[in-house]
């Protein structure tokens, strides 16, 4: 049936559109359906709602999402039809039983998710599967195959680097001082990064704070040229797409699974290009592995790395607390200003940075074995890697400038002589997003002191910070609740 495009822009954050009643019986449509919205050779998946008024029963009111899919203008004519019941609905459910997935059948999932045939619930069981039932390395090696595959990528010259953290440690922010160290070295490093989904702030969601990062392919391909690097949001690029959208889903069930950990790092950097590639797999009490699960990635990213062609190199991590004394987008730029300034800053934040930085210099060749480190502080102690950051930035239409971090704060002091043992990351990440983080980029915690260190009593321990009273109860609260845990004391 062809209805007409009305516009009434409305966020949802999936592809939905709104048809009259009357259209509706006349299609044997009911609410959540799936239809097929299709204009010129360009087609998408759309759940349905229902609608009495507002609309006419030859029209059709469209997503932003759907809208930005098709290039949708009031008025256009579009197909709509109804869809079958997607097959990978009984793939899904063969993973969910424990059975092995060919490339075929792991494909007509991934191609299902990117053309919106799979509704949020449906992914969230392919998440479930993936993490309770795992995936062998074939099957892992053919979902990022799937995944590049479905995305754009982009193609670069020269010596393309990259580093990727798996993610877990509150406040672990190397990459804004490790990308303008290994570019300004020559190097190029084109970092895309996701925004935060169980822990404080992301490294977009940091960088966000003084630039824009979400930009085109064809600009980042510029903001490269000029500058050897970029800091961007992964989301807007189309790059890896269903990778994209499965992390949504993520945050919602609060579920991360090792296959697709492995899948969603190795498919963006095989779409931008990197050739040599460092995973940085901290573990620890409350990281997201153990030493020996950490030991165990390790060998499937090495793995699929020479499935790839990949130079990738691995390095095991303390991950037992929080790295730096910054958690939040704000409190965390703040710091990694300092540093980058030769200004002081969090010294553990600054030593795992230059170690990081100093393995790519060496991987890429721009150092001799063991001297990687040396060339690294060379680069920071220099100046040249501020002046390179700041390139950056601009490039990215942003600006070095003062930041505000919460009004609201409360303050955690020692109530006795006593010594930390150790912080809880999930905690304090948790902490960090009750206080209102990410979202609130002036939100977060600031841990004034860290582990193995004595305090004496009414010496500060942490400020909250939060950007209305509200929040700032709710993440009291929270702490008051979690105290024993969220910080160790002997």
């Amino acid at each position: 049936m062809k209805l007409k495009v009305k516009i009434l822009k409305f966020l949802t954050g999936r592809p939905v559109c709104m048809i009259h009643e009357k259209t509706a019986q006349e299609m044997s449509l009911h609410i959540d359906n799936r239809i097929s919205v299709k204009k010129a050779n360009k087609r998408t998946i759309s759940i349905v709602n229902t609608i009495s008024n507002i609309i006419k029963p030859n029209e059709i009111a469209v997503s932003n999402t759907v809208i930005q899919h098709l290039k949708l203008k009031k008025g256009d004519v579009v197909e709509v039809e109804i869809t079958e019941r997607p097959k990978s609905i009984n793939l899904i459910k063969k993973k969910l039983k424990g059975e092995e997935l060919n490339q075929k059948e792991i494909q007509e999932i991934v191609q299902d998710i990117a053309h919106n045939a799979l509704r949020e619930a449906e992914i969230a069981f392919f998440i479930a599967a993936l993490n309770s039932k795992g995936m062998s390395l074939n099957e892992t090696k053919n979902l990022i195959q799937a995944m590049v595959k479905t995305g754009k990528q982009l193609k670069l010259r020269g010596k393309v680097v990259d580093k990727h953290c798996i993610g877990g440690i509150a406040g672990n922010r190397t990459t804004p001082i490790i990308v303008p160290i290994c570019a300004a070295a020559g190097l190029i490093m084109p970092k895309t990064s996701s925004r935060a989904i169980t822990s404080a702030a992301g490294t977009a969601d940091v960088i966000e704070t003084i630039a824009k990062i979400d930009f085109s392919i064809k600009e980042i391909k510029k903001i490269i040229q000029k500058t050897n690097a970029c800091f961007v949001w992964g989301g807007a690029l189309g790059l890896a797409p269903v990778d994209d959208k499965i992390i949504k889903v993520e945050r919602i069930v609060k579920i991360d699974s090792n296959a697709q950990l492995l899948a969603s790092i190795l498919s963006k950097k095989i779409s931008v290009d990197s050739n040599y590639v460092l995973i940085d797999i901290p573990y620890g009490k409350s990281a997201k592995v153990s030493k020996r699960q950490a030991e165990k990635l390790k060998a499937k990213f090495l793995n699929l790395g020479k499935r790839f062609n990949l130079k990738l190199q691995v390095v095991l991590t303390d991950g037992r607390e929080p790295i730096g004394n910054a958690i939040g987008p704000v409190l965390e730029i703040q710091d990694i200003l300092k540093i980058l300034k030769r200004e002081g800053g969090p010294k553990d934040l600054e030593e795992k940075s230059i170690m990081l930085a100093g393995k790519l210099l060496e991987m890429a060749g721009k150092s001799k074995k063991s001297k990687g480190e040396i060339l690294a502080k060379q680069i920071l102690d220099s100046g040249k890697a501020f002046k390179k950051f700041e390139q950056i930035i601009k490039a990215q239409k942003g600006k070095i400038r003062k930041l505000k971090s919460g009004e609201y704060t409360h303050i955690i002091y020692a109530k006795s002589n006593k010594k930390i043992i150790s912080y809880d990351n999930k905690l304090i990440n948790n902490l960090a997003r009750f206080a209102g983080c990410p979202q609130d980029k002036a939100a977060g915690v600031y841990l004034h002191k860290k582990a193995n260190q004595e305090i004496k009593k009414s010496d500060k321990i942490m400020t909250i910070y939060a950007t209305s009273k509200e929040k700032l109860e709710h993440a009291v609260k929270f702490y008051n609740k979690n105290k024993k845990e969220m910080v160790e004391y002997k």
